[in-house]
């Protein structure tokens, strides 16, 4: 699903995948053509869907469309009533209150919460997993201090703060994920610690330090192998939760720029929108079943990862 949705492009789009005109190929998706390449009056980009357009291309060549012809901010002027409209052969999944596709909106929305997810989960490990290794090897001062300033910084509440620094910044992919991943990196730290804790005065350790290996190698070359199978169980929930708080946010409005493709904002729509089922029951199968696949899939990685299993 997520390697589908990462060419959104060529599944739901309010342009054609490719054009035969007059002898010469284009491809709209990646760039940009004036009416008048077609034949038509104005320098401005053509509206494929405009059917004076159409005629014209149709006229000395044809158009390949993909399967959904809306983007996720393609706006359906030829409902035939007020948005939110319900499922159509052209709708699919029907249409939101500003007369959007829903089913382009899923998929484009399913697409920047996954990316967001990893992106958040793979920077927030790596930050969790220096800092957790670091006091658990250590031990002592460090650990003692580090641990008093993580539970300062735990008991700050999140999500005011990022309501607050949402609303005082404007509002991107890029802010919001180095803004949540200041909280995020914290879930990692206890439990690579604790390995760090319990594997730092293990025999092959302490014969590693004995030959004149710096505390570096140690650390990422002997003990975090043994210690990443705990770590791989916990970055299923993870990804999970960095989508739910990406959610959490767009439905309150303090998530990405409007107009965005979002699954929060969708699932706002469903609220705003009881008179039309389709909005709310969307967002929830399409959340549904990709919080439950991430966290299988999570899983999994964790099994095959894990030395201590064999497989016949």
């Amino acid at each position: 699903m997520f390697v589908l949705s990462l060419f959104a492009e060529f599944i739901a789009n309010d342009k054609p995948v490719f054009i035969w005109y007059d002898g010469g190929a284009y491809m709209p998706i990646f760039s940009a053509y004036p009416e008048t390449a077609f034949g038509g009056e104005f320098l401005t980009e053509a509206d494929y869907r405009d059917p004076f357009v159409s005629e014209l291309i149709n006229e000395k060549g044809w158009m390949a469309w993909p399967p959904v012809r809306f983007s996720y901010d393609t706006v359906n002027l030829n409902l035939a009533g007020p948005a939110p409209y319900g499922l159509t052969s052209e709708n699919w999944l029907g249409t939101d209150d500003q007369g959007r596709d829903v089913l382009a909106r899923t998929i484009y929305g399913f697409r920047i919460s996954v990316v967001f997810g990893l992106m958040l989960t793979i920077l927030s490990s790596f930050i969790g997993i220096w800092i957790g290794a670091i006091q658990g090897y250590f031990g002592g001062w460090t650990d003692l201090i580090g641990q008093r300033l993580i539970e300062i910084w735990q008991s700050m509440p999140q999500l005011y703060l990022l309501i607050i620094l949402a609303s005082v910044f404007v509002p991107s992919f890029w802010l919001l994920l180095g803004l949540l991943s200041l909280f995020q990196w914290v879930n990692l730290v206890g439990v690579v610690r604790a390995e760090f804790l319990r594997t730092r005065n293990f025999d092959y350790v302490r014969a590693a330090r004995a030959l004149g290996a710096s505390d570096f190698v140690i650390m990422f070359k002997h003990i975090l192998p043994n210690a990443m199978v705990a770590t791989l169980t916990f970055l299923p929930f993870i990804l999970a939760g960095s989508v739910t708080i990406l959610t959490s946010l767009d439905f309150l409005g303090f998530g990405l720029p409007p107009g965005s493709a979002s699954l929060g904002e969708l699932l706002n729509q469903g609220k705003n929108n009881l008179h039309a089922p389709w909005l709310g029951i969307t967002a929830f199968f399409i959340l549904s079943i990709m919080l439950s696949l991430l966290v299988f899939i999570g899983e999994a990685v964790r099994d095959a990862f894990d030395p201590r299993k064999t497989f016949k």
